[in-house]
């Protein structure tokens, strides 16, 4: 059986505000198009907690960055509209 990676990666920090916003956004823009995603706490995880610190939320497409603290809305819907990479 085959699991596909999420295409969105959304890391937070639980009391963020910022996150908060960006949770309702990531939502709202992965669904219009069916994508998946998945929010990591970066407290979860030593090497996340070193690579992020406070500076969240930061939102991967396709593992790629495409943005960290306020999200735009129409750069995410723009690597949302790109086709996810074969392989």
């Amino acid at each position: 059986m085959q699991t596909t990676e999420p295409r969105v990666v959304l890391f937070t920090r639980e009391g963020c505000h910022l996150c908060e916003a960006a949770r309702r956004l990531v939502a709202e823009e992965t669904a219009k198009v069916g994508a998946s995603w998945v929010e990591v706490d970066v407290a979860s995880d030593p090497a996340l907690e070193a690579e992020h610190g406070d500076y969240v939320p930061v939102v991967l497409v396709d593992g790629v960055r495409r943005g960290i603290f306020k999200i735009d809305p129409v750069r995410l819907s723009r690597a949302l509209a790109a086709p996810p990479p074969q392989g």
